[in-house]
């Protein structure tokens, strides 16, 4: 059964289960590797983020440049585990979900714990199928990064399951 949720419905998106697959709209936030880096470098300094991070939903994805009259490009998750680093700090500053593919570390299943946030996964190598689901595109910070900057996307039906809940229940597990 697939759920339509919206990113806002933050209790219902903490109680979904591993294996729950839903179509979520609202508003999401792209993140890779660089800029990961970089949110965790500025929390080092004593700096702030440049979003606020509560309760929101980072895709692990660096979308490629929008054909004319596109909103954006191909805008498939990449491979979860490269945040794992950086993620854990993330979610304990009050970070939602994480959209990517792939097994996540112990450490970051520990935070999703301790903070009751998801993780999704988006179907690896549909990047052009996944960006018709989103309908608006702006960059938020680290424009220098190119395609790795962060961008905040307006979302509508966006196909994801559940891979590891608040629980720590593991789709990768079974």
């Amino acid at each position: 059964m697939e759920l339509k949720l919206h990113t806002s419905e933050v209790e219902k998106i903490k109680n979904l289960k591993a294996g729950d697959m839903i179509l979520l709209s609202g508003e999401i936030y792209t993140a890779r590797d660089a800029a990961h880096k970089r949110l965790t470098e500025s929390l080092e300094n004593g700096e702030g983020l440049p979003f606020d991070i509560e309760n929101k939903i980072i895709y692990y994805a660096g979308p490629t440049p929008a054909k004319p009259g596109e909103v954006i490009g191909s805008c498939g998750p990449t491979s979860s585990y490269r945040m794992d680093r950086y993620a854990p700090v993330l979610l304990d500053m009050g970070q939602l979900g994480m959209i990517g593919k792939g097994i996540r570390k112990q450490p970051v299943i520990d935070a999703m714990k301790r903070n009751g946030s998801v993780y999704f996964a988006a179907i690896g190598g549909a990047g052009a199928l996944i960006s018709k689901s989103i309908t608006a595109a702006e960059i938020v910070c680290y424009e220098d990064l190119g395609t790795e900057a962060i961008r905040k996307l307006t979302i509508k039906d966006l196909a994801l399951t559940v891979v590891i809940d608040k629980d720590g229940n593991n789709l990768y597990d079974r």
